[in-house]
């Protein structure tokens, strides 16, 4: 039997904007995983430890990475960029 996950999504939307599917991943082999890194202290080593993991251990094809800037928002660009490459992305913080 298939594991499945509930991802919630914090981001605040108008009431009436349609809320988009999710779609479950099949496994992590082939995949192109993201990480957006909000420039929180430490998570990059975070990052290039879980990437080396996801690729050494789950078959992961590429990690990309992305550093954003303090409290400055992603840029569009960018969540678009990550939007057609990855399978997955991932956003955090370290401390």
């Amino acid at each position: 039997m298939a594991a499945s996950m509930l991802v919630l999504d914090p981001a605040a939307r108008p009431s009436n904007a349609p809320v988009q599917a999710l779609r479950a991943l099949d496994g992590l082999a082939g995949k192109t995983v993201g990480f957006i890194d909000n420039a929180k202290l430490n998570f990059n080593h975070l990052v290039d430890d879980l990437g080396e993991l996801l690729v050494g251990k789950y078959g992961v094809a590429q990690v990309l990475k992305h550093r954003k800037t303090g409290q400055v928002p992603v840029g569009e660009a960018v969540l678009q960029d990550f939007a057609a490459r990855c399978d997955a992305v991932i956003t955090g913080s370290g401390d």
